[in-house]
């Protein structure tokens, strides 16, 4: 079923049959189990960034170099001044394949 027919789903459901709302059902959860598989592989992959990261930063430190360069700073002031309002709109529907 394409997001096209997902976005139409709801529209005259009093025309659909059982079966028919049954299978646009089943399609959806498939569909949601696939996101939420993304999402956690996603979430696994950031977590061991982050942990390689910290380990990295720890040994810097220990070994008495800066933890924060002066292209962190650069890059933390980018971020601020960018404007963040369109971060939520991502079309995670681009990545299907994967």
């Amino acid at each position: 079923m394409s997001d096209s027919s997902h976005d139409d789903v709801l529209i005259d459901l009093e025309s659909k049959t059982n079966d028919e709302l049954r299978e646009v059902l089943n399609e959806l959860y498939e569909e949601e189990q696939k996101i939420s598989y993304r999402r956690r592989v996603l979430h696994g992959k950031i977590d061991i960034l982050k942990a390689e990261l910290v380990r990295r930063l720890k040994g810097e430190r220990e070994a008495g170099g800066d933890v924060i360069s002066g292209g962190d700073v650069e890059r933390l002031i980018h971020i601020l001044a960018s404007d963040l309002r369109g971060v939520s709109n991502v079309d995670v529907a681009e990545d299907e394949d994967e």
